[in-house]
Parts: C-alpha cells; structure tokens; sequence
C-alpha cells in the first residue's frame, strides 16, 4: 500500500509522534493505522500521545552566528515554565547548530535533517517531548549571510521573547547592527523602505484616510492633500527608516544607519507565539464538568 503524506499527518496527529516514526510505522505495517499506533506505542515512540491537539504558544526564539552566516528560529512549548528549562534551552541550541550547518530550504526538509548519531531533527523533537512531557514544536527558521565587509545585528529580548536579526551592508558595525536590531524588537516594523510596502497595502491606507477625512467633514478639495500628510505617519509607523530612533529620538533610523555608513538589506523578527490562536481554558466549566460526571 503506497503510504501517502496525508497517511502520515493523520498518524502524527494522533500519536504525537515524529513525522519519520510514523512514516516508517504505517511501512511495517502496510499503512494501517491502528496498527501503526499499536507499533509505535510498543516502540514507546508514543509517549507524545494526546499532545498533538495541545497548543505550543510559549517558546524561546534563539539566534546563532557563525562567521558569514547567521540563523534565527522559534521553538515552542506549552508553558514558560518548559520554555526555561535547560533541556528544552539546549535542545534549541543544537537544532540551530543542526540547521545552520545543513541549510534546508523549507521546514519539513529542517524535520528530516539528522544530527552525528543519524536521529532526524522530528526524531529528536518527539524524544524531547518524551521526556519533558509537553508538546514542542520547531515554528520556523530563517538564515541570512553576509560578507566580511558587513555586520550582523542581533538581539534577544526577554530571555528570547523577542528575537531580531539584522544584516547590515557596508560596514562591519556590530554595535551599530545590534541597535538597529533592538529598535525593532521595540517599535515592530514591517518593511525596510516605503518601496517594500505592496502598492495594495498602501491603496488600502488611502482609501481609509479618504473615508476618514470626509466623515470628518473636511472639504474635498483639501482631502486628497490631507491623506498624503497621513499617508507620511502610516510609513512612519510600518517603515524602519521612516521612524524615529530609539537611541535618539531627534533623528530617523536611516539618518543613523547613513552615520555609520550602512544600509540594512535584511532583518527578521520573531515573537514567541504571535498568529498562534491560545487557548483560555475555562477552569470553572472544566471542574463543573468533572462534578457532574460523578454522579
């Protein structure tokens, strides 16, 4: 029986087990699911059973450079309790080291990577779970290089709440890179410049500066002039180089990054858990429920 991604997922979504685990499960059993469950479970590779559904909003974000190349990821968990355990904090660190040196180019390829004793990064995740006993999840990874004439900015905040890499062209700055960074982990832009800005984004904004400005009751013959005045504090606000600096309020970032003689062609930042849906567990319903299934 040829046995499907979708085969797998389903697998991995009810054991909690490693994408290769459940790969090679549902193989020795001719892809039959309950079987393979039986399989892994007899493996003790199922012991991340029932942790599938939980949701890993907590984390850490962790940034490693190596000479030229430099790498930034999320791993989540459950709680910040896990999040701060230093077997969960060295296990993020050897999957940077495991990504980094091996370069996948999207995050089911980072899952099949295998480290010096041939356990895939999957492998090593729902061993992880195993024995912390809380779902884990690597969330993403990007890898930025640079040339001996620039310099990487990076920044963790909060422990890695909050995680900023930076490539900045032109300069080997790290001090100057690394402020650049901490700006950004405080004011959160989302573009370099206003040419990174999607002309869709900025037709958006306009429109609802226009709608705005007529409820308003300004008359139309100033409005197109009062939305383009406007238009200049959005950027402000998605822009890098439109804001002001946080080291020094009285100049823009790009006057800054112009001083040191640079110009930032990259940054990512990650905040543990944004876009994930958390969910508010209602302890008073859960106790209730309890109750009254004993009597």
């Amino acid at each position: 029986m040829a046995i499907t991604a979708q085969l797998v997922k389903e697998l991995r979504e009810k054991t909690g087990a490693g994408m290769m685990d459940c790969k090679k499960a549902l193989v020795e059993t001719n892809g039959d699911i309950e079987a393979a469950i039986d399989y892994l479970r007899e493996k003790g590779l199922a012991s991340a059973s029932k942790k599938a559904d939980r949701i890993a909003a907590e984390g850490t974000t962790y940034i490693l450079t190596e000479g030229n190349e430099a790498i930034i990821l999320e791993v989540n968990a459950e709680t910040d309790f896990v999040a701060k355990n230093s077997q969960f904090q060295e296990l993020v660190k050897s999957l940077a080291e495991q990504l980094l040196k091996a370069k996948p180019e999207s995050l089911e390829a980072a899952l099949e990577v295998k480290n010096e004793e041939g356990a895939s990064i999957a492998e090593q995740i729902s061993t992880a779970v195993a024995t912390i006993g809380e779902k884990i999840t690597l969330r993403r990874f990007e890898i930025r290089t640079k040339t001996d004439a620039d310099a990487f900015g990076s920044y963790l905040h909060m422990g890695g709440r909050i995680g900023v890499l930076v490539v900045l062209e032109g300069t080997t700055n790290a001090d100057a890179a690394k402020d650049i960074a901490m700006h950004i982990a405080a004011i959160k832009p989302k573009y370099i410049s206003r040419d990174e800005v999607p002309a869709e984004e900025v037709e958006r904004e306009r429109k609802v500066l226009t709608e705005q400005a007529l409820n308003e009751g300004k008359p139309e013959n100033i409005v197109a002039k009062m939305v383009e005045g406007r238009l200049g504090k959005f950027f402000e606000q998605v822009c890098l180089l439109e804001q002001a600096f946080v080291k020094d309020s009285d100049q823009k970032v790009r006057d800054f990054v112009k001083s040191v003689g640079g110009n930032v062609t990259s940054f990512v930042r990650y905040e543990v858990g944004e876009g994930i849906e958390k969910r508010e567990d209602n302890f008073a319903e859960e106790v209730m429920s309890q109750v009254k299934g004993n009597k």
